[in-house]
């Protein structure tokens, strides 16, 4: 069963398509760099920082977690929107209570296999749409769009949603990931263009 949570922008704004972008039927890739290589029997997904326990979680026992299949929307900084893209991953929530995040937990960091790293305030994760994705369209996430593992954020841009996600640090204090430190948009709200800071 896949849930439809394409109507989030309603929250956000008017239109589905958010100012300043173009509908595209394609889901080009786009990285700082090139495909990272991984190991199906050395991979893992570590969860640290400002939790109860910390975590570290083989491939298979990832995939083990509960899950859910969503249609979301899909927004690039660079001005493209896909509408309707199907992935299914673990929610960002599910992550979060196995861990047992502190109170004094504020914001996220996502780091990933190539050295990407982006951050959100936790609140913003907190959201039923906020998926560690390893499934796309049916099919195994494919590697150039992020497998095995990435996080989608519907309602920011996609910058936001880190490629080959291998973990996440619970912060108590916010810290700018790799595009925010160039001069990106902490917030990334694609309803008020938020692109740059």
């Amino acid at each position: 069963m896949v849930e439809d949570v394409t109507d989030l922008y309603r929250e956000f704004g008017e239109e589905r398509l958010p100012p300043g972008q173009r509908e595209s039927s394609e889901f080009p890739v786009l990285s700082k760099g090139g495909t990272p290589s991984w190991d199906r029997e050395t991979w893992s997904f570590d969860v640290w920082g400002a939790v109860e326990e910390e975590l570290s979680l083989s491939y298979e026992e990832f995939r083990d977690l509960p899950a859910t299949t969503q249609r979301q929307d899909f927004h690039c900084v660079t001005g493209w929107s896909g509408l309707g893209f199907e992935f299914t991953g673990v929610p960002f929530t599910e992550i979060a209570d196995l861990a047992g995040v502190r109170s004094d937990a504020v914001h996220v960091m996502f780091h990933a296999l190539d050295g990407y790293t982006t951050d959100l305030p936790l609140s913003d994760c907190l959201r039923e749409e906020v998926l560690f994705a390893y499934g796309y369209d049916g099919e195994d996430l494919p590697e150039p769009h992020g497998g095995p593992l990435r996080v989608v954020t519907p309602h920011k841009y996609a910058y936001k949603g880190a490629k080959w996600v291998d973990g996440v640090e619970f912060l108590t204090e916010p810290e700018p990931g790799y595009w925010e430190q160039r001069g990106y948009s902490q917030t990334a709200n694609p309803w008020n263009e938020e692109r740059y800071g």
